[in-house]
């Protein structure tokens, strides 16, 4: 007669060891097969989401980032932050909601993102256009002046009044820089050429966008370029048969007859790259500055019948640019005065760029105090 008992003593070693066996494996496998939780990603965006400029722009990045990455991320924004206390207040709570990297997306951010990061240490913060970093604080931004030069040497092609127009955000220096590269574009194609600027003070109000369209129109301009984020110029443009270019995004479906090109900022591919360095544990606080020569800046939808010579200025210029031949503001430049400001031969310094503050030789008036 079978003894059950004598059995279990001669088993018990055995079905310890398969006991072990099966706990390392459910440990290799069933936990191993459990995906990671996705990498909570949010955004902080200055206008809305459908502005056609620099928020769409950036949402179009995010939405990428999405598509690349499926499974491994999740991500959130937060539209038409205003910047100041209202931005502090959305980023913190953005950061305690367990976003492990957020990215603020406007300039007066950065106070605000670098005081919610000091709380939040193990919460990776990128900043736009900024240029304060720290330990888990980094700063990106597209050089934006290359695709201004470029659009300007498209508007010093086609211009019949050698005026140009400018409308203008706020007078810092990202938007300074912008307005003398496409200044500087267009003359070296018409070195008669002029530039009127009209500063808005608001990235997004398409009301006084089309104000200062307007003006800038009955003064001549028959080019123009802008820094803020609606079609609104376009629009104008369009309807007053001139000229105007589309900023961050393609907006020739708001003006297809009007929109000589568009400079086009694609966010797409850093935002991938700055998730999958985190996700890795790899990601380093700096300071990332991408154009054309990394894809972020382009020029898209060229209207046809600009001048084959001035097509061959442009392809020449953006190849430079695309290969780092070519430096939109290497000397020698000149500002209003006749002042030699970065001198013949010589490339800007990163901080001459980053405090530019003044116009070159053929803007007209004098920046805002």
């Amino acid at each position: 007669m079978l003894d059950f008992a004598v059995l279990r003593r001669a088993l018990r070693p055995r079905l310890t060891a398969l006991a072990a066996l099966l706990a390392a494996a459910a440990g290799l496998f069933g936990a191993g097969a459990v995906a990671a939780e996705p990498l909570k990603v949010a955004f902080v965006y200055i206008g809305p989401v459908g502005d056609a400029g620099w928020t769409y722009a950036h949402e179009q990045g995010r939405l990428a980032l999405e598509k690349a990455l499926p499974g491994q991320v999740k991500t959130t924004y937060v539209e038409s932050v205003p910047e100041g206390a209202d931005a502090e207040r959305v980023i913190r709570q953005l950061a305690a909601d367990g976003n492990k990297l957020i990215f603020t997306t406007s300039f007066g951010y950065m106070e605000a993102t670098l005081k919610v990061a000091r709380l939040f240490p193990k919460t990776v913060f990128m900043h736009a256009t900024g240029y304060k970093t720290a330990k888990n604080v980094g700063v990106y931004e597209a050089r934006t002046y290359e695709a201004a030069y470029l659009l300007g040497v498209l508007a010093g092609g086609m211009t019949k009044s050698n005026t140009l127009g400018y409308v203008a955000s706020f007078p810092i220096p990202e938007v300074i820089r912008n307005i003398d590269a496409y200044t500087l574009g267009a003359q070296s194609v018409n070195p008669k050429i002029k530039t009127k600027v009209i500063w808005v003070n608001t990235w997004y109000d398409p009301g006084k966008e089309r104000q200062a369209a307007e003006t800038l129109i009955a003064q001549g301009a028959d080019t123009l370029c802008q820094n803020t984020d609606s079609p609104a110029t376009l629009q104008v443009a369009q309807q007053k048969g001139v000229y105007a270019c589309g900023w961050d995004s393609d907006m020739a479906r708001f003006a297809p007859k009007a929109q000589l090109a568009a400079g086009v900022s694609d966010w797409g591919p850093f935002y991938i790259q700055t998730a999958r360095d985190v996700i890795a544990g790899t990601w380093k606080s700096g300071d990332t500055k991408w154009g054309v020569a990394e894809g972020m800046v382009q020029i898209a939808s060229l209207l046809p019948g600009i001048p084959a010579p001035t097509l061959k200025i442009f392809d020449d210029q953006k190849k430079a640019l695309a290969a780092q031949r070519f430096h939109v503001f290497q000397g020698p430049i000149k500002d209003q005065s006749g002042a030699v400001r970065i001198a013949a031969g010589t490339m800007p310094t990163p901080q001459q760029l980053l405090s530019l503050n003044w116009y070159v030789q053929g803007v007209d008036g004098a920046l805002p105090k």
